[in-house]
């Protein structure tokens, strides 16, 4: 019988109704495995018990069995009327976390009720993440007698404090950064925030609200880890964005030395032990000191300041540390979960591994309840989803081996090019009605009378995916349908890092879209299934700037005021020049390319309601006048012509004497819807 754990984590037998070591009162057992609550959810396994209850990792059925956690509201409260009191407050305070949409944010999906037996139980359901915790790497490492280096953990530091920063605009604080509670993704190596501590403080409040007045908070309740969480957080319960940065720094700290927190922090003298301890730069020494200091006044004031001071330090790593230790990506639809934790606070995400594809099935009778709506009534016995009536259809195929293996074949090439399917049902259901607007609303059958109709949303399906595989890298095509405006949020930032601004960024993506998709100009494309392909080329085009494929910096030769560059680009390509200039020079402009060609942006280093641009879009080719304005000018130049344009620029700048002084940042212009 598998163990029980109280929140401290003492291992109890299964049939145990109290901690044998603290005598603290253990929660209902475990749901079995293969168990469908709400008729949605089933029950693979338990992966973790906290203070908080219970949490399982699930399939969902109503998604192709997509991986999720559900997380168990079970408070340590006696007597219906308080716990029926509790669950409101939980459902009511909970909501908030549904209003977080980043990418780096494990999506909170939904509360459902499923009741078993006499008994009513609360869940939260959140997206399942594929990874492993920076403290299950931090093992790892250990045991070859290795740690982090700093260039790893100052890119863990850039990629997150854009989250924090997300969070603390949001109102949220999330209390509990350890790395046991930061996921490296699988499948973008990039860190991801899990278990915020502000669930936990839900269910504090509601243990606090409703116990007894005789009787103290349990343990399961306090907040945030002892090492990690500053001593106004862990004795006065104060959090703020202040109390994230501690503990991210702490963080950090672990990372570098595997050691535990309240050796690094113990005082030595006048200083903390990890000051003498662990090698590290001056610069990122300075910075973890600030996010440290007792008093949280003396700590950063934003997640803003300090990117802005590690970028001024030059301690942002220019490529990805990760990507060269990526994994092979497991097979979605085979999950292998590893053993249970023996820790409260260890991962609620189970780690997906690589095993043999499940077999495919040998019925074609499913793609047509995906293109109607996933769904399809079976002889009275309800609504059915595909994976469950599946294997009783297969022995009477209605249709020829030739239709059933283009449909096996149109999956598998999906899954080989990384596309969702569910993704890709969208997109080909948004052409076919498009251009078969009689069969909108109903479901295509099995009849032999529309074979004809079959066949043509097989071949669209395909037309999309030589579209997807031509167009976006692999990386871009992972993500789609999980594009959100989180995600355009934070290109904003990425590309400011490059002295280049969301304009020439979304420029650069609209030249290739609409060389794509000419019938979109004009139209309100972002949130349909078509935009997420707008956003995919956004990250694309992103990587193209980092890279200098799609960015090139205009810098004069001692002595010379003018630059005169050449190239080529492809029809819905374009490039971005930047060029550090100061107020009050004139600079003359020319583009010389086939008429017509071209569209020639002007963007300003900090743009003004007055002054927003200089030129945008313009078919003009040549632009002059006295520059407004110290800083990085944009200037970008995209391609509208169907085939292949030479172009040369020309920029000539009057009073050139030096070069001057680097800028701050500049400031990302508004978006372009």
């Amino acid at each position: 019988m598998s163990a029980v754990f109280c929140s401290r984590g003492h291992p109890n037998p299964g049939e145990n109704r109290f901690c044998y070591l603290c005598g603290e009162k253990l929660s209902s057992p475990a749901m079995q495995q293969d168990l469908i609550l709400g008729d949605r959810y089933r029950v693979v396994r338990e992966i973790g018990h906290g203070g908080f209850g219970r949490t399982y990792l699930a399939e969902d059925l109503n998604r192709f069995r997509e991986a999720c956690v559900l997380k168990e509201f079970a408070p340590q409260i006696q007597g219906t009327s308080s716990l029926q009191k509790a669950e409101e407050l939980f459902e009511r305070e909970a909501g908030i976390l549904y209003g977080l949409q980043h990418p780096q944010i494990p999506r909170f999906r939904e509360l459902f009720r499923a009741v078993l037996g006499d008994r009513s139980h609360l869940f939260l359901v959140q997206d399942y993440i594929s990874g492993e915790t920076y403290g299950q790497l931090l093992q790892e490492r250990q045991q070859r007698g290795e740690i982090f280096t700093e260039p790893e953990v100052c890119y863990l530091l850039t990629q997150v404090l854009p989250v924090l920063s997300y969070l603390h605009q949001s109102g949220v604080i999330h209390r509990d950064i350890s790395p046991d509670n930061l996921i490296l993704r699988s499948n973008d190596r990039l860190p991801v925030l899990i278990d915020f501590g502000g669930v936990k403080q839900v269910s504090a409040a509601a243990e606090s609200q409703f116990l007894p007045s005789d009787q103290m908070t349990p343990a399961a309740t306090r907040l945030g880890k002892i090492g990690y969480a500053p001593v106004e957080q862990m004795q006065q319960g104060i959090v703020s964005p202040q109390s994230d940065f501690y503990a991210l720094a702490v963080t950090v700290l672990v990372l570098l030395s595997g050691q535990e927190p309240t050796r690094l922090l113990e005082m030595k003298g006048t200083s903390p032990q990890w000051q003498r301890s662990i090698a590290m730069s001056s610069a990122l020494r300075r910075i973890l000191q600030r996010m440290l200091t007792t008093q949280p006044d003396d700590r950063y004031r934003s997640a803003n300041e300090v990117s802005a001071d590690l970028q001024q330090a030059n301690l942002i790593p220019a490529i990805n540390p990760w990507l060269e230790q990526q994994p092979e990506l497991a097979d979605p639809q085979s999950i292998t979960v590893e053993p249970p934790a023996t820790h409260p606070t260890a991962t609620a995400h189970a780690v997906l591994s690589k095993s043999p594809p499940l077999p495919k099935p040998r019925s074609h009778w499913s793609k047509w309840a995906i293109v109607g709506g996933l769904i399809l009534a079976v002889s009275g016995s309800g609504w059915i989803l595909r994976d469950r009536w599946l294997p009783f259809f297969s022995s009477i195929n209605p249709f020829a081996p030739q239709e059933e293996n283009r449909e096996i074949g149109l999956q598998q090439r999906s899954e080989t090019l990384g596309v969702s399917f569910s993704f890709l049902v969208q997109l080909a259901n948004q052409t076919f009605y498009t251009r078969y607007p009689e069969q909108q609303g109903r479901t295509l059958s099995d009849n032999p009378q529309e074979q004809e109709l079959r066949k043509t949303w097989d071949s669209i399906a395909n037309e999309w995916l030589n579209l997807l595989e031509a167009n976006l890298s692999s990386t871009a095509r992972q993500k789609l349908g999980s594009y959100t405006k989180a995600d355009r949020d934070g290109w904003k930032q990425q590309v400011n890092q490059l002295y280049v601004g969301s304009r020439s960024l979304f420029d650069l993506t609209d030249a290739r879209f609409f060389a794509l998709f000419p019938e979109q100009q004009g139209q309100s494309f972002i949130e349909q299934p078509i935009g997420q392909i707008w956003q995919g080329i956004a990250a694309d085009q992103i990587t193209a700037l980092k890279n200098n494929t799609a960015l090139e910096r205009i810098q004069f030769a001692p002595g010379t005021f003018s630059r005169q560059i050449s190239g080529r680009l492809a029809p819905g390509s374009g490039k971005v020049f930047i060029a550090n200039l100061s107020e009050g020079q004139i600079m003359r402009l020319n583009v010389q390319a086939p008429a017509q060609s071209t569209w020639l942006s002007l963007y300003l280093p900090r743009p003004t309601r007055e002054l927003p641009v200089l030129l945008e879009d313009s078919s003009e080719v040549t632009w002059a006048g006295n520059l407004p304005q110290s800083g990085y000018y944009e200037i970008v130049i995209v391609a509208k012509s169907e085939t292949a344009i030479d172009y040369q620029l020309n920029l000539a700048i009057d009073n050139v004497t030096s070069a001057p002084v680097e800028p701050a940042q500049p400031e990302a212009p508004e978006a372009k819807d």
